[in-house]
């Protein structure tokens, strides 16, 4: 093989005569590469933006980039103490969770902002849920005929009517948030999204009303309104009822899992409607870290707020079960117990207020409403 030499090293260029074309051409193509990579970098930058401005750019995650948070919030109703104090926890974990949108909050009109003593905890708490968690208080009149011809769980169809919003994510306050649900204001068009009431199947297929994404609508409020007149609805019929006649065969269905997980499952044996299968293992700590929502439903146990009757929580609470080694797993006792002690805590320090004492038992009236 010949022996490969060096080439003879050029001369300084002193003079300023213009390089040489290949020279420039490679330049010239480290310039493009550069002009790349700058656009490679501004695209993904959240300063610029290369389409105009206008609708919002929804980004497949929690990092939206473009998003005017102001034409979506979240609602909550209030129509005594204890669920004013349950609307504000919601408020404290969206605001912890570090939720963007609005929140606005439903309550009597005859309550005040006018704090006139240290026990005056319903002022206390609109006043707290306004500067403390950026609440936008709305006073509504809460129509009462008769004894039950307008039951209060009706107030959550005035959401309808904040039509300066794009979408509100209505959610019931006897519920634990978990999880950020910004998410769900960028699902697709839709009038109303809601969950199936997954406990009733296969027997009913029906939509629960603890969670609802909705359009707001002024022709959709005048109808909800209209129907839950106590002349226009049967007596046994509520917010839900109503709620799958409007929307039953039309609703965008949400998944239940993670978004509508009721405590009431850590206390079942047959886990199949919530799985949605039968060929996967019930496992109590994997559902709690991929649930976004616990909705606490135990009857006949009474709402978190309300202490146990000392006659029944032997009875309802969940058992320990044989574990794979042997031993007792008592997973979903635990998870049970720690959502109750959970909420009570938060009950207590966000609110400054204990559980009310425990009802009678049996109570007079078996009936239950989820």
């Amino acid at each position: 093989m010949p022996t490969r030499y060096s080439p003879p090293l050029k001369p300084i260029r002193l003079s300023h005569s213009p390089p040489s074309q290949s020279f420039l051409r490679r330049r010239s193509q480290w310039f493009y590469v550069l002009l790349a990579l700058l656009t490679v970098y501004l695209w993904h930058s959240s300063s610029f933006h290369f389409l105009p401005s206008g609708h919002p750019v929804h980004a497949p995650s929690l990092i939206y980039k473009n998003v005017d948070w102001s034409r979506y919030a979240y609602s909550q109703y209030a129509t005594n103490s204890a669920y004013l104090c349950n609307a504000v926890m919601v408020f404290e974990a969206l605001q912890r969770l570090g939720s963007k949108a609005d929140r606005i909050l439903f309550y009597p009109q005859e309550w005040d902002l006018d704090i006139a003593s240290t026990s005056d905890r319903d002022s206390q708490l609109l006043v707290k849920a306004r500067d403390w968690y950026n609440v936008k208080l709305l006073p509504v009149e809460i129509d009462k005929v008769g004894f039950d011809a307008w039951n209060v769980s009706f107030t959550k169809f005035m959401a309808w009517d904040q039509t300066q919003y794009d979408r509100i994510l209505h959610l019931d306050s006897d519920v634990t948030v978990l999880k950020n649900l910004d998410e769900l204001f960028m699902l697709p068009k839709a009038p109303v999204a809601m969950l199936r009431a997954y406990w009733k199947l296969p027997e009913e297929r029906s939509l629960t009303s603890l969670f609802i994404l909705l359009e707001p609508s002024e022709d959709e409020f005048q109808q909800l309104m209209v129907a839950a007149r106590p002349d226009n609805r049967a007596k046994n019929e509520y917010d839900m009822e109503i709620l799958n006649k409007f929307y039953g065969d039309s609703a965008m269905v949400l998944p239940h899992r993670p978004y509508g997980l009721l405590s009431g499952e850590f206390r079942t044996t047959d886990h199949r409607n919530y799985l949605g299968n039968t060929l996967e293992s019930w496992d109590p700590d994997k559902v709690m870290k991929e649930a976004s929502l616990v909705h606490f439903s135990d009857w006949p146990l009474p709402k978190p707020w309300i202490m146990w009757p000392h006659q029944l929580i032997g009875e309802v609470m969940p058992r320990c079960k044989l574990g794979t080694l042997g031993n007792d797993d008592c997973s979903d006792k635990k998870i049970w117990k720690d959502l109750y002690d959970d909420f009570r805590k938060r009950r207590k320090d966000i609110c400054a207020l204990l559980s009310a004492p425990a009802p009678d038992w049996p109570p007079r009236n078996n009936s239950s409403k989820e």
